[in-house]
């Protein structure tokens, strides 16, 4: 018996974790600009959507019934597109967003009269729809040569202009903050950079998938400076570890310069060598 109910429960969790996740924004009349409250609302729904695979998602504007067809027709893409706006500032990666339709107006359905302003404010809204990934496919395990890492490459022969890639620094989704394995990934670093007192560089912050050079959205201050925040925190933890500030710099980078493929190597941070001292 408790076996059998050990199964029930495993192919209800499967079943429910392949269901469709749903989520609506409600809008002021006449605005397509995102209320704070509804902001927040969206900001933690897509905070739940991290660790699950995602197959696509689809974006849908609605309106009141007020207003002709055609300035329904626009407003309702407005508030689409501002929606899309919030999944790419937030690293979402844009191709899977595979529709943004503003559909119009939904006909006021009347329950009651005094309902009417409450029932229009329910048909102002953006429906959000994502399908997760049904079967997980295992990726294939590809034979490439290991390169050198960052800390080995600084205690190396460097010139000025050369850039290095902090490689597995990973940052949460959204945040300016490290997820729990990169930290020996920093602690490193700033064992040879303390050693190197000859560096000076600067520490340059990318994100992925926001929509033309713009930067991410961060979600711990909701201000649009994501690259700028995960430059800063490199540059405060290796100030912390003891590496002089006066030899280091921080830059956001926004989007300037993606490379391309997958979005998480988009998602990264590097350092530019400024100057090199040399003994007299």
């Amino acid at each position: 018996m408790k076996r059998f109910l050990i199964i029930i429960l495993l192919v209800a969790s499967y079943s429910f974790s392949q269901q469709k996740l749903t989520h609506e924004v409600y809008f002021d009349t006449d605005k397509f600009d995102i209320p704070s409250t509804e902001l927040n609302r969206l900001l933690l729904f897509l905070s739940q959507l991290e660790d699950i695979g995602i197959e696509k998602i689809s974006i849908y504007g609605f309106t009141d019934d007020r207003g002709s067809e055609s300035y329904n027709i626009k407003l309702s893409q407005q508030r689409a597109d501002a929606i899309k706006s919030v999944f790419s500032d937030s690293e979402f990666d844009e191709n899977l967003i595979t529709n943004v339709d503003g559909k119009g107006k939904i006909l006021l359905k009347l329950i009651a009269e005094d309902d009417i302003h409450k029932i229009r404010g329910l048909n102002r809204k953006v429906e959000i729809i994502v399908s997760p990934i049904i079967e997980k496919v295992e990726e294939t395990v590809e034979a490439i040569t290991k390169k050198p890492e960052a800390k080995d490459l600084l205690r190396g022969d460097v010139k000025p202009g050369d850039k290095i890639l902090i490689e597995n620094l990973l940052f949460k989704t959204g945040y300016s903050y490290l997820l729990p394995e990169s930290r020996k990934v920093l602690d490193d670093l700033a064992e040879v950079l303390v050693e190197r007192k000859d560096l000076y560089f600067t520490i340059q912050g990318h994100v992925c998938c926001t929509q033309n050079t713009r930067d991410a959205l961060d979600r711990k201050t909701n201000k649009v400076n994501l690259s700028v925040a995960r430059a800063q925190f490199v540059y405060d933890f290796l100030a912390k570890k003891g590496v002089n500030p006066r030899r280091m710099k921080y830059v956001g980078m926004r989007r300037k310069m993606p490379l391309g493929g997958e979005a998480k190597y988009d998602r990264r941070v590097e350092i530019l060598i400024t100057h090199v001292m040399t003994e007299n």
